[in-house]
């Protein structure tokens, strides 16, 4: 399986973070897994944000529920994450997983994508 991030690279404070995870190799609706969004800000470790299961459940970190979507389009076999109202301490590297663990936050589990640099500056 091949997980690849897409998205900007460079967001202002208050907007929303769009970010696309694009799957080849593998299936986002029949492959058993969690589909994970993962990120890590500069000199911290990797902190889980969410999942969407292959049935279609979602799943949030609690302290990023209030401004995180996790969706899929299934057609296009790629899963998605919108963060809204984004401050500078959302700067971060941002992965794309997939592992048996809900909560993956060990690079060596799963698969993951190489992951895209998020900088939020005015």
């Amino acid at each position: 399986v091949q997980l690849q991030e897409s998205g900007p690279g460079l967001v202002k404070p208050s907007q929303t973070l769009h970010l696309t995870c694009t799957v080849s190799g593998g299936s986002i609706t029949t492959d058993h897994g969690y589909w994970s969004w993962v990120r890590q800000p500069p000199g911290k470790d990797l902190e889980w944000m969410g999942a969407i299961e292959s049935s279609g459940s979602v799943y949030y970190n609690p302290s990023l529920k209030s401004r995180t979507s996790i969706s899929r389009d299934t057609s296009k076999n790629q899963i998605t994450l919108r963060l809204s109202s984004v401050i500078p301490e959302d700067t971060a590297v941002y992965y794309c997983a997939v592992a048996q663990t809900l909560e993956v936050v060990t690079r060596t589990e799963g698969y993951w994508g190489q992951g895209t640099q998020v900088t939020v500056s005015s």
